[in-house]
């Protein structure tokens, strides 16, 4: 079984910063970190590949460090990496990235699976999977928490919902956005680290790949952000030390009109 790992590499949480002219993420200089959720669906690949054979290939798009996460996935237990990198990819949003990491599977083809984390930490859209597949045509099934049997050509796999949980049949190659439950990501050995150090990465860029330029970078975004505000933290209230009846009367009083006024309680309710 061939599988494909789709990954992102993400700017460690205390280390978002914004570009505010162009309302992208900088990326550039930033200590960055395979995304959380992506370790999931690379250790998901992993396991199906020590069950049924095959390879595992781990994909990500971003600037040349991001070479780094690849070396991580392939430490746990990958085969190999790709690296879609170049200054035209920048400023890509959810279609554009979806486009182009659908153009770099096909270019491996021979693939039974494709994974990918249910959404990144820094935009948190989890749209790219879903996008990928549209690109590719692919079945789908999203916020996948189990994996429960491959044969004859078709993947049974639990899905979560807001109700509970649903099982579907979905016919060979698909793609699945994984969540949490399904596996618990192992960490890299002192011999995958080895052999990850001296593995070729190789750099895909827009014209080796020949994509549509027009359909990738800001050009092809059409996302667009228009303003970015700082959340402004504010904390006022009020405070009601109880010590005694009349102190703890006075602050149910206290608390009874604020939820009054607040429309939270009708006029007249007693605590």
């Amino acid at each position: 079984m061939n599988i494909i790992v789709l990954i992102k590499q993400v700017p460690e949480t205390s280390d978002v910063k914004m570009d505010e002219e162009t309302g992208t993420m900088v990326r550039e200089g930033v200590e960055s970190i395979i995304n959380p959720l992506d370790l999931y669906a690379v250790e998901t690949g992993i396991a199906l590949k020590e069950k049924y054979g095959g390879r595992v290939t781990v994909i990500t798009m971003g600037p040349v460090s991001a070479e780094k996460a690849l070396r991580e996935a392939v430490a746990m237990g990958c085969d190999n990496g790709v690296l879609i990198s170049g200054k035209k990819f920048a400023g890509s949003d959810t279609i554009a990235t979806a486009y182009a990491l659908a153009q770099a599977v096909k270019e491996i083809s021979n693939y039974d699976l494709v994974l990918a984390g249910e959404r990144a930490t820094d935009g948190d859209t989890g749209q790219v999977g879903p996008g990928v597949a549209a690109f590719l045509e692919l079945p789908l099934s999203t916020y996948t928490s189990g994996i429960n049997s491959i044969h004859s050509n078709v993947i049974t796999v639990d899905r979560l919902t807001e109700e509970g949980y649903e099982t579907l049949e979905l016919p060979i190659p698909a793609l699945l956005t994984v969540v949490k439950e399904i596996s618990f990501p192992r960490l890299p050995t002192l011999r995958g680290k080895q052999r990850a150090g001296t593995e070729e990465i190789p750099h895909w860029t827009v014209d080796s790949m020949k994509l549509a330029k027009e359909r990738i970078g800001l050009k092809g975004s059409p996302t667009r952000v228009v303003k970015i505000e700082h959340p402004k933290v504010l904390r006022k209230g009020e405070i009601y030390r109880v010590n005694d009846e009349e102190s703890l009367s006075k602050a149910l009083d206290a608390l009874e009109n604020f939820l009054q006024s607040k429309e939270l309680i009708v006029e007249g309710a007693k605590l």
